[in-house]
Parts: C-alpha cells; sequence; structure tokens
C-alpha cells in the first residue's frame, strides 16, 4: 500500500510564503502525473496545480502568477512553492500522485495524502 507524505503546512501571515512538499513512502516504478488539490469545509476540492511526467504544468485560475508546482524525479517528490499568500488560500492542501506501483504492466493508480493545513491569516 503506498502512501504519501505531506509537510509544509503552518500559519503565515498574508503575504508570506510556504512550500509544501509530498512524497511517497515506499518506491514506485514510475509517476505519471503529480497535482496540488485543496479543500475548505464544505466547500468542493479544488485543483490548485498539476505537473504531466514530461513537464507540463497548469494552475487554478486564482493561483496563478503566486504559486509554483515542481518535482524531484530522483526522489518522486512534489513540490508547491506558494507566495504572497493571501487569507483566501486558507485550506487542507492534498497532493494527488497517480503512478505504476511494481512494473510498467501495473495498472496506473491514483494515491492521495492526508492532507496538510495551511492557514493565512490578515
Amino acid at each position: 500500500q503506498v502512501q504519501l507524505v505531506e509537510s509544509g503546512g503552518g500559519l503565515v501571515e498574508a503575504g508570506g510564503s510556504l512550500r509544501l512538499s509530498c512524497a511517497p513512502s515506499g518506491s514506485i516504478f514510475s509517476v505519471n502525473a503529480m497535482e496540488w488539490y485543496r479543500q475548505v469545509p464544505g466547500k468542493q476540492r479544488e485543483l490548485v496545480a498539476g505537473i504531466t511526467s514530461g513537464g507540463s504544468t497548469n494552475y487554478g485560475d486564482s493561483v496563478k502568477g503566486r504559486f509554483t508546482i515542481s518535482r524531484d524525479n530522483a526522489k518522486n517528490t512534489v513540490y508547491l512553492q506558494m507566495n504572497s499568500l493571501k487569507p483566501g488560500d486558507t485550506a487542507v492542501y492534498y497532493c494527488k500522485i497517480s503512478c505504476r506501483v511494481s512494473s510498467a504492466y501495473s495498472p496506473i493508480l491514483r494515491y492521495w495524502g492526508q492532507g496538510t493545513q495551511v492557514t493565512v491569516s490578515s
């Protein structure tokens, strides 16, 4: 069972920065895509940023120009650099990795991190 471990959340003042990290606890054969989502109570989970195996990135409209997604292929780690944070960015942030666990013939499965709280004060 692949588990994703997230870190880097916390409390920050408006205008500040945080860097989130997410990595699997065990080995993975190959990664298809890595994404970050966020969710606040009572609202739908929202796509924040994604990066493909080829390095293509996409961002939610609300974070474009402020957040940057990146990855370390050697460690299968995905990062989310969050700058110019706003109170509206307050949420639980979840990473998601689509990957083949064992071999090139294994199915592509999706795994979610446990979530990390980001709180931005005004």
